[in-house]
């Protein structure tokens, strides 16, 4: 599965060179590190951890079950992927969303997911944050995997939060505890949809857990999250 949809991406030229093994020319990451670096691994189906077998859902969330019903990602947050996403992010590179997009519906029921949905929200950036970056990375990502159901008026980000990159996880659940919030006007809008939450990266899952806990609350019947990378 993952060979035939990689032999259909198109993964766009931005630079003459390859970001990862620098081979020329070639497209932003070469098909010889794409079919190296972004095999598909065992994963959890609701955190996307890497598991060693496919053993279904991980000790952890077996435990403490979150709002998440199915969580997707297309590769590890590690070389070479790591600084891809760092440089999307903090180095004013979104034109990369294309690459990290066909990447991420390459990944096993990526497609499936996005089909299925009927809404995409990704996750919102504070206005303070928004501003200093530019652009929210999830929405450009939610956008280029299927613009027409990405709503980004739905699911906000009421309360600025320190980067979360900096924080452990119990002060990660803490600080995001009221973070996100539904638009109260439009709230019926996610009466029993489908959502896919969107987000370039998962480290503890904190951001993704809670803001599925505030969209299941307004409404939503099914939430799948779906991310570019995820900390192993």
């Amino acid at each position: 599965m993952f060979t035939s949809l990689l032999s259909g991406l198109n993964l766009r030229r931005l630079a003459s060179q390859c970001r990862v093994c620098h081979a020329w020319p070639a497209d932003t990451v070469c098909e010889v590190c794409v079919h190296q670096f972004a095999q598909p691994v065992p994963r959890c189906t609701t955190c996307a951890l890497p598991l060693p077998a496919a053993t279904g859902i991980c000790g952890a969330c077996l435990r403490d079950p979150t709002a998440i019903d199915r969580c997707l990602c297309a590769v590890d947050y590690a070389y070479p992927w790591n600084t891809l996403v760092q440089h999307f992010k903090f180095h004013a590179e979104p034109g990369l969303v294309h690459c990290m997009a066909e990447l991420l519906r390459a990944a096993p029921w990526v497609e499936d997911a996005i089909e299925a949905a009927d809404l995409l929200l990704p996750l919102p950036l504070s206005s303070a944050r928004l501003k200093e970056r530019g652009y929210n990375q999830a929405l450009l990502l939610a956008r280029q995997l299927c613009a027409h159901k990405t709503r980004h008026d739905l699911l906000l980000k009421v309360q600025d939060t320190p980067p979360q990159h900096t924080l452990k996880r119990a002060q990660r659940l803490t600080a995001l505890k009221q973070a996100f919030a539904v638009e109260p006007l439009l709230a019926p809008a996610l009466q029993g949809k489908r959502v896919v939450l969107v987000d370039d990266v998962m480290t503890t899952g904190a951001s993704l857990f809670t803001a599925a806990k505030v969209v299941k609350a307004a409404g939503a019947a099914h939430v799948t999250g779906l991310v570019f990378a995820r900390t192993p």
